[in-house]
């Protein structure tokens, strides 16, 4: 983790960089810029051999004299001679120019992505700060808890956290510390409780409870847990993973940020054995 920020943080500063540079390249063409005009308004300038100053006609200045002109009837046709031919503007200066834009364009959309990846990376890092799947979420009081599994025939979803909130029976507890005393689970399943991460740890799939057989029973491969997840049968390498719990003021918090592997194969601490029929009928081993 310290290397995945240092890496996030070096390319936020790359991104700052680039953005530097390109401000400071806009800062120096405007800067010419100003003194290209400035050059241009002290060239209309023009002194003459007698020490005066002769000022430049503007186009407005030569329309309102030929306004004048026409009115007075002392309109002079110009000499063609006097009419400058007209130059093609250098194709080498367009590309130039061209070049620049592009240059610069490509530069600072790199940079504008860039800073966007870099932020949407680092706000990955800090889930807690969010809402939902990846923070820590309050299940509720104790006894509430108790009353909703009840309800729901031994198992409680939370869709909120992709989590089951399943009873850890007292009786298991001293069995049960010798495979979770040591997670930060165990403040939870200390207090009664389990929450299981919803996914199959096989392929990943939802897993569904089953209300016959008081089972977790995966339907894509068969595999299926006791209920505190742990693996009774079916093609997963572990048991059902798990997540960090806390009580507080006696209310259980679930950090849906921080999962646990699930138990190895052949832990059964609860010893509860299927109750029922299973309600994937034959697929089921």
């Amino acid at each position: 983790m310290p290397a995945l920020i240092i890496a996030l943080a070096a390319l936020v500063v790359l991104g700052l960089v680039l953005l530097f540079v390109t401000s400071r390249r806009s800062d120096t063409n405007a800067a010419m810029n100003s003194v290209s005009a400035e050059t241009m308004r002290r060239d209309r300038e023009r002194v003459t051999a007698g020490g005066g100053t002769e000022v430049e006609q503007t186009g407005r200045d030569v329309e309102k004299a030929a306004v004048l002109a026409r009115r007075e009837g002392d309109l002079i046709p110009l000499d063609d001679t006097e009419i400058e031919p007209w130059v093609a503007p250098d194709p080498e200066a367009i590309g130039v120019a061209r070049r620049q834009f592009l240059n610069r364009s490509i530069t600072g959309l790199f940079a504008l992505n860039l800073g966007a990846f870099s932020l949407a990376v680092i706000a990955q890092l800090w889930p807690g700060a969010s809402e939902g799947f990846g923070s820590v979420i309050k299940v509720g009081d104790l006894n509430d808890v108790r009353t909703s599994i009840a309800a729901g025939g031994g198992f409680l979803y939370k869709p909120e956290g992709r989590m089951w909130v399943t009873e850890y029976p007292t009786g298991a507890l001293e069995k049960g510390r010798a495979i979770y005393g040591s997670t930060p689970a165990w403040p939870g399943i200390e207090q009664g409780f389990k929450a299981l991460y919803q996914k199959c740890p096989h392929l990943g799939c939802r897993v569904p409870d089953c209300g016959s057989s008081q089972f977790f029973e995966c339907p894509c491969h068969g595999s299926f847990y006791n209920q505190v997840g742990e693996k009774r049968g079916g093609p997963a390498p572990r048991g059902m993973d798990y997540f960090a719990m806390s009580v507080a003021g006696n209310v259980l918090s679930v950090d849906t940020g921080q999962i646990i592997d699930g138990p190895a194969i052949g832990t059964n601490t609860t010893g509860q054995e299927r109750e029922g029929p299973s309600c994937l009928g034959a697929t089921s081993h």
